[in-house]
Formats: structure tokens, sequence, C-alpha cells
């Protein structure tokens, strides 16, 4: 007999198997040898009280062996044929990755064209900014195989439920090894030291299937024949031909100014601007698990999530990385920005989090250029003076300016910083004056905000490292919400974070995988 069981029980219980067994057999009136196995398909951590409780989905075998433990879904992906419609996806980011596996299982022939290298040959180029401050412009923390969120905490929480189906999206990637937790867990992630094998996994999925991924491969130009994208141009020279998904991310400055420049209707859009905080993971887990002995045994690194609103504009956390480390994400010359990363394990000894203020299209004036008279990039160009102000502050380098929290809010400098995560060093320098004006204050508010509902967050003892600019697109590409085209040109279909329609991992493989469906429907593909 399987029965279906949600118990609320102490961190220890829910850690051990036999207490987990035992209360299992109590709620259900029957005796623990009676009790073969307790699958937990849902967990979720309760540090509202004192006492930290975990709450839990589980299915119980009683008097029974179960058949499999396996909670994973899988996709069947069966070759394409040989004279199958093809499809380009412009990134191999989770859009278009997710949109190159439901091409797929549409019967749709995949050309994927992403412009850094694949997952493993990332690494040296993403160790050299922190060693050498160089940054290669088609591979870095941005750029390449998995995107942006490949060397990230591979967080895959999204509120973004009404757009698609999450449990497939969690599905597909416990299908190409992630951890069943993602499966559980409220707040799943995968882990920056396992994301990129489960990338490589997605890749030989969509080769095997005949699909093709093909790396260093830029595109440049979009081949448009009376109002209809034919396919692209690469910064090679080469020409491929289909229905194009524009997948490519929040940070791809380039493609946005080659768009313009053929015309392609696109706006601004808002975005958020802030830095990195950095506490000690063990000041966060005190306060968040209300003991002066942090987590524990049986806890995880806690999280937390902050929000308020300061001269009407949001202040709030973003990327929280319990147990990671801030990482370089810029993607080309003159930029500083950071971003966060953490392991599976969530076992480092920092804690951080975007802490950002929401910048709306309006509170940028609309200034004209030679190339983009209507001003249609002031966000991007609004970001990248950041970058650029935050790089000639470190010397034109990757070293980081850096300020201790309280110095921040109380508008003084810091004389000295605690060690801090971040690989490429940071310095003591003037945050509150490097960010806008209005930017800082705001964030001086929300920070005395966030005190006052948890007393001690703000200390000296935490860092803000700057500048945190990448929270997303500065644009959107507008498209029509039923067939997913561009609103103008029949045959381009922008999704994911870089067309201004996603958040996230999770967000991001959801609106590409939708947009490969519309290609699929609209090339007949039955």
């Amino acid at each position: 007999m399987q029965e279906t069981l949600d118990l609320r029980v102490t961190p220890r219980v829910a850690a051990e198997p036999h207490l987990l067994s035992q209360e299992v057999a109590r709620l259900a009136g029957v005796s623990k040898d009676s009790v073969r196995h307790v699958l937990v398909t849902r967990r979720s951590i309760d540090a509202r009280q004192r006492q930290v409780m975990v709450n839990l989905s589980v299915r119980a075998y009683i008097d029974e062996e179960p058949s499999s433990l396996s909670l994973v879904r899988a996709v069947d992906y069966r070759s394409v044929a040989s004279d199958a419609p093809q499809a380009i996806v412009v990134g191999a980011g989770p859009a278009g990755l997710f949109a190159a596996l439901r091409l797929i299982e549409e019967g749709v022939r995949p050309i994927v064209l992403e412009r850094g290298k694949d997952v493993d040959s990332r690494r040296p180029d993403m160790a050299d900014i922190a060693r050498k401050g160089v940054v290669d412009p088609d591979s870095n923390y941005c750029f390449g195989e998995g995107g942006a969120g490949a060397f990230s905490d591979g967080k895959l929480y999204t509120r973004s439920k009404k757009r698609g189906s999450v449990d497939k999206i969690l599905n597909i990637f416990a299908q190409h090894g992630a951890s069943e937790n993602i499966l559980v867990d409220a707040h799943p992630h995968i882990g920056t030291d396992k994301l990129p094998g489960v990338i490589k996994a997605m890749r030989e999925t969509i080769c095997r299937c005949g699909g093709e991924v093909r790396f260093s491969t830029r595109v440049t130009e979009l081949i448009i024949e009376r109002d209809e994208v034919r396919g692209v141009v690469t910064a090679g020279g080469e020409k491929y031909f289909g229905p194009v998904i524009l997948a490519t991310g929040h940070s791809a400055r380039d493609v946005y100014r080659f768009l313009l420049s053929a015309g392609v209707t696109m706006e601004p859009k808002g975005l958020a601007v802030g830095v990195r905080l950095e506490h000690p993971q063990h000041l966060i887990d005190c306060l968040r698990y209300h003991s002066k002995d942090g987590r524990g045994r049986y806890l995880p690194a806690a999280e937390y999530t902050m929000l308020t609103r300061v001269d009407d504009r949001g202040v709030y956390s973003f990327c929280m990385c319990p147990g990671g480390v801030v990482i370089p994400s810029a993607s080309g010359p003159e930029q500083l920005a950071v971003n966060g990363m953490s392991g599976s394990a969530r076992s480092s000894r920092w804690a951080n989090a975007a802490m950002v203020v929401e910048v709306l299209p309006e509170d940028i004036p609309t200034v004209g250029t030679d190339d983009d008279p209507e001003g249609i990039l002031k966000m991007l160009r609004f970001q990248e003076s950041i970058e650029k102000a935050f790089w000639q502050e470190a010397g034109q380098t990757q070293n980081a300016p850096a300020q201790r929290m309280a110095d921040f809010v109380n508008g003084r400098p810091s004389s000295s910083l605690p060690q801090v995560s971040y690989a490429p060093g940071a310095h003591p320098a003037r945050i509150d004056k490097l960010l806008p004006k209005g930017i800082a204050r705001r964030l001086q508010l929300g920070f005395k905000d966030f005190d006052r509902k948890n007393r001690g967050f703000l200390t000296n003892d935490a860092v803000l490292i700057g500048a945190e600019t990448r929270t997303s697109s500065p644009l959107r590409i507008p498209r029509d919400n039923e067939s997913l085209r561009h609103i103008t040109l029949k045959g381009l279909y922008p999704c994911g974070e870089g067309a201004g329609y996603a958040g996230g991992i999770v967000s991001a493989a959801i609106d590409g995988d939708r947009s490969a469906a519309a290609v699929a429907d609209d090339l007949n593909v039955s």
C-alpha cells in the first residue's frame, strides 16, 4: 500500500531516515517495520518562528517495496528526420538549449550558433579575468555554452509559472544529470560545479538527435527579405537559413546595436542597478535561523530575500547565493560588473546577493545619438556608464571597488576591508559616490529598513562590491503575444532574458521552449 502524507518535522527528523520512518509510521497508524520506504516528494524550510521546522510531502510504502524511486519523468527525444525543416537558434544559454530540445520534440532540426566556447573551454578564459584582468568578449562568465547561468548558482526557483511548465523544465534538467532534489526542494538549485555536466549532456542529446551546436560562431546580421527573416550571417561570413530564435542573453550589447541598425523594432526596458552585498554566511545563518550557533548540523546555508520601496522605486535582493562567491561578469572592454555563484554544497564561508534599485525608462533622460536618434539604447548606455565608472576607479582593472556596509550607509570611507570571496580582489572605495546619487540614497535607506526587520543585517562585517548591473535586459524586443513572433518581422522569434521576457534560468528555459513550439507551428510540422 502507498500513502501520501504531509509532515511538519524538526530538521533532525527530516535529515535522518530512521526518525522520519518512525514519524510516518505514527501518522499512518502502522508499525515502523511496516514502513518499507519513505520517498520525499516535496521539501521546504519554515524559519519564521524561533523553532525552525521542515515541511515535507512524502510517499510512504507500507508493506510493499517500491518498484522505482525515481521522480524523473523523462522526455523521449527521437532523431529528427533527415529531410526535416531546420530552424536557427542564436545562443546556447537556457533559452537556446531548451528551444533546441523542443524543436527536436517537434520534429524540427535545430542549428544552434553560440558566439562563445563550449562549457569546458570557457574555464581558462574566466580564470584569465581573475589572474590577468583580461576579458575575452566572446568567452567569459556571460558568453559561451550554458550562457550566464552556467557558472552561477544554477538557481531554478521561478515565479513565472503561468508561462509554461516549470515541472517539465526541472525534469529535463534531472533527466540530463541534475540531482533529483531539484524536483523536491521548494527553492531548487543545481550548483555551478554540477551544471556544466548537465549542459554538456543536453548538447549531446541535441547532437545525437540530428541537431547541430556550433561554437565560436558569432551572429552579426539577420538576412531579411520583404519583412521576413530568412536566416543569419556570422562574423566568419557563413550564412544559415531558416526561422530564427533569438536567444542571445541580456549582455549581448553588440546584438542590440546591429538589430537597431537593421531597423528591428526594440524599446527601452526597466532594469535594476546596485551592488553585490557579501556577509559572513554564519551571520546570515544566525539571523535567519534565530540561533547564535547558526545553522547547526541539519540545516542548509540560510537564504534571504529583502524587499522595500524608497521614493516609489523598489529596493530588493536578487540572485541570493548562500555559501557562494562573488564573480566578475564583464563581457567586454571598459567594464567592471559583478555577479554571484555557489556550488551544489553551498559550502563557502560567505553569503552574497545582489542589492539593487529599480530603474525605469522614465528615470533616464532620452538623448539621441547619431546611431540611435530616438534613444532606444538609453538604458543600455546607462548600464555601460556605471560599469565604466567602476572600471576607471579600479585603475582600468577588474579589482573591484568595495565599501563596508555601515560605512556606505553612513557616507564614510572604509579604511580597510575584510577578506572577500571575489577572486580578482577588491579595494576600499566610495561606492556611495560611484553609484548614481538616487540609487545610492535608495540603497542606504533600504539597508536601514532591512535591518529594522532583521536586526544585525546592517553591519560593517558585510561588504558592498560593485557594480551589479546585469540583472536583466536593458531592452525589450516586442513580439506578438500569441505567435511569439517579432511584431513586424515574420520568421524572428525573440526569447529569453535577452529579449526581455525572462528573469532567470527556468523562466528563460520556459520561454525558449514556447518559442520553439511557435516555430514548429508556423512551419506546419506534424
